[in-house]
């Protein structure tokens, strides 16, 4: 009865993918001598618009990412996605010295984004998006800073709330805008 509800239980919650983003040795002078410990920033996600980050210091190394990854899932959210693949609009994040920018693309785009920020998407379960670090490439600022940008994201659903029209008048313009600009693009380079 007991392993029936330990798979019960391993089947409610969903599968979290880990991914390691960084590790620091870091040093404390004490009267003694030094002392060692590590570093490690870990994100996780569920892939499906959930995501959260967390460091954490230990005196072994695998200490420091079980400690890091418990408290990126304490410190999960919900970002919206559009269509589960890319953002529904392009946003900027600044963190310290550290500024990104995020931009939604069209499918097949893929993942272009540094390091850091890949490691953010990959959880999240983006597929489509083009990111660009500005400023400091720490990566705790790019992951700071990207979470920044994610937590400002909305859905057109909480735009059209707020400014008391229907969702499908924002979408619809959405798409007016996206069309002017390639109109644009295509008058630009014939010109």
């Amino acid at each position: 009865m007991a392993r029936a509800q330990e798979n019960q239980t391993e089947r409610d919650e969903p599968e979290i993918l880990e991914r390691l983003v960084g590790i620091n040795r870091v040093a404390k002078t004490t009267k003694g001598g030094r002392n060692m410990a590590f570093a490690a920033l870990m994100v996780v996600g569920d892939g499906k618009g959930r995501v959260g980050y967390g460091h954490a210091k230990s005196r072994e190394v695998p200490e420091a990412i079980k400690k890091a990854t418990e408290q990126a899932k304490r410190k999960m959210i919900r970002v919206p996605l559009r269509e589960g693949r890319t953002l529904h609009h392009d946003v900027k994040g600044r963190h310290g010295a550290g500024k990104v920018l995020l931009r939604s693309a069209p499918r097949g785009t893929g993942i272009i984004a540094g390091g850091p920020m890949r490691a953010v998407f990959e959880a999240l379960g983006i597929q489509d998006i083009v990111a660009k670090a500005i400023g400091s490439n720490n990566p705790y600022s790019m992951v700071n800073a990207t979470f920044a940008a994610l937590e400002d994201m909305q859905n057109p659903r909480q735009v059209a709330t707020r400014r008391n029209k229907k969702v499908s008048d924002i979408v619809s313009n959405r798409e007016i805008m996206a069309g002017s600009e390639v109109e644009t693009a295509i008058e630009e380079a014939e010109g």
